[in-house]
């Protein structure tokens, strides 16, 4: 079975901008959203994929990902996806052994940039650059798959 370990953080500064990035934008949309599972198109680039993720315990979660043609993903996205979409723009930095994707939000989450990070295993150790903030790990308001239901910019807090 395959898994994901992923852990998230706010952004406290300007200062990975500084670093050198690998940039793709991103849409991406959901056809299924429940607390069991959560189905996703996504476009990468001038790519597009679908994705089956269930739950775990933990950050640990089962993880699909399978390559479909652009051109279904932008119909899927376009015509049968719940909105508003997700679009972001993913900065991937190489710090080490490990590759930070920032995500920098667009559209209906604009303002909004989240740190994330990979892992082998759960109990694995690894360098916080100087512009990782809190970490979000836990927060459910943080999952993409949540953002398009209650986006950034209606959050009643401090920005």
């Amino acid at each position: 079975m395959k898994y994901e370990i992923e852990r998230k953080f706010l952004i406290k500064n300007e200062l990975w901008r500084n670093e050198s990035a690998e940039s793709v934008l991103y849409r991406q949309g959901y056809l299924s959203n429940v607390k069991q599972r959560t189905v996703r198109i996504r476009t990468a680039g001038s790519r597009g994929y679908i994705t089956i993720k269930g739950t775990g315990p933990g950050i640990k979660r089962t993880e699909f990902e399978y390559e479909i043609p652009r051109n279904d993903a932008d119909e899927l996205l376009d015509n049968v996806c719940e909105k508003p979409l997700i679009e972001k723009t993913r900065h991937k930095i190489q710090i080490e052994n490990h590759i930070w994707e920032i995500d920098e939000f667009h559209g209906e989450n604009s303002g909004l940039i989240i740190a994330e990070i990979e892992l082998e295993n759960e109990n694995e150790t690894f360098q916080k650059p100087s512009w990782i903030g809190e970490e979000v790990s836990h927060d459910i308001r943080y999952f993409n798959s949540n953002l398009y239901k209650n986006p950034y910019k209606n959050w009643k807090i401090n920005r």
